[in-house]
């Protein structure tokens, strides 16, 4: 019986939470908008990081200038990261395949951010990589400004 009174009490409440309190938004960016901000005149760690989250796979190739927070720590290190980070208008992150951990990461970060920096007048993009690296390694491992440490014998043919 008293659940019965509560319920309405606790719905309410979870309504107003669900008003009040506003999601960040995260959008996907593909591989030739990576390419064509990398290009650009922008400046890496400036303008735009590429936040890397892959383990033990991130051996065999990077996106250039990209920063490897592995998915395994990325939890200890968020605060780090949103702390130097607070001036880049976009931050992308990754995986290989950008199906979980690159997700995560990027919404883990976001929410990070949007706690720990409430009255930053600066709104960072925060966006993660279509496809992840793999695709992204396919389409550009030749491209030395784009790719950096790329390793053949450790992306097989099913990859390249």
């Amino acid at each position: 019986m008293l659940a019965h009174y509560l319920r309405p009490s606790l719905t309410a409440f979870t309504r107003k939470l669900h008003r009040t309190s506003k999601m960040p938004i995260i959008r996907y960016i593909t591989n030739d908008e990576l390419a064509a901000v990398i290009k650009s005149d922008k400046v890496p760690h400036k303008d735009y990081l590429v936040v890397d989250v892959r383990d033990d796979d991130f051996e065999g190739g990077n996106i250039k200038n990209a920063i490897n927070y592995p998915s395994s720590t990325f939890w200890n290190d968020v605060d780090e990261l949103v702390k130097k980070t607070k001036e880049v208008p976009l931050v992308v992150f990754h995986c290989a395949l950008s199906q979980v951990r690159g997700p995560k990461a990027a919404r883990v970060y976001a929410e990070t951010r949007q706690n720990v920096l409430e009255e930053s007048p600066l709104k960072a993009d925060v966006a993660i990589l279509k496809d992840g690296f793999t695709q992204f390694q396919v389409k550009f491992k030749d491209d030395a400004e784009l790719v950096e440490k790329w390793d053949k014998d450790v992306w097989a043919s099913e990859w390249s």
